[in-house]
């Protein structure tokens, strides 16, 4: 079964909540709803998001408040977050946004594919990110398989072509969403998906080093930060 990504929506009004899960309903994810910056914060503690879709005029906390939370924390200092908001304030209103964190600021009303379009970039740079997680802990499997010396039905050399086939596939992926991203030119997931090519080539680093005859080298393990 395919995993999928959950997609938070905090809007204080139900009627926008209610329009971009009909917007986002096409991609097939996990949408998770939040009426305020502080319901958003409690969602946030348990789960994991691919990204953070962020009303700036909302009620108590606002969007700008909230973001601020949300880059405080470990955790969640890293999910992107796109701004929505009714009102244009001009440029200083518009690079506050950008300062609290955010990665796009987007004015309502906006055009419902191109908002369909951002957040599918930025879910596809999180399924990548999770398949190259689930390499890294394959690849920790096998060392620590190696350094107990354990009988298997697979050899370190089968199990090694197996890691290298999976973590291809990873990387072939990564190469079409890049090609993707030159054409639409957007800096903030461009960035997001160079720091992924950069996780990918350490992690083949390691994988290689494993490889018969170059010393069984593990120091260059990639750190999944």
């Amino acid at each position: 079964m395919v995993q999928k990504a959950k997609i938070l929506l905090v809007d204080d009004r139900p009627e926008n909540l209610l329009a971009l899960e009909a917007i986002l309903s096409a991609l097939d994810q996990t949408l998770v709803r939040a009426s305020s910056g502080e319901e958003a914060l409690k969602a946030l503690l348990t789960d994991d998001f691919a990204v953070i879709l962020l009303d700036v005029q909302m009620p108590g906390m606002d969007g700008f408040e909230t973001a601020a939370h949300i880059k405080r924390r470990e955790r969640t200092r890293d999910i992107p977050i796109i701004f929505l908001t009714a009102i244009n304030h001009g440029p200083h209103h518009t690079f506050r946004g950008y300062a609290a964190g955010a990665v796009d600021y987007i004015s309502k009303p906006f055009d419902p594919w191109v908002l369909r379009a951002k957040v599918s970039v930025f879910v596809d740079l999180y399924m990548k990110n999770v398949q190259l997680r689930e390499q890294a802990a394959l690849l920790r499997l096998q060392l620590e398989g190696q350094n107990a010396e354990e009988d298997g039905a697979k050899g370190p050399s089968v199990l090694l072509a197996e890691l290298s086939a999976r973590l291809a596939a990873v990387e072939e992926q990564a190469e079409a969403l890049s090609k993707q991203l030159d054409e639409s030119a957007d800096a903030a997931a461009v960035a997001t998906a160079a720091h992924l090519e950069r996780k990918l080539t350490g992690l083949r680093r390691a994988l290689d080093a494993l490889e018969p005859g170059n010393g069984g080298r593990t120091s260059s393990l990639p750190s999944q930060n």
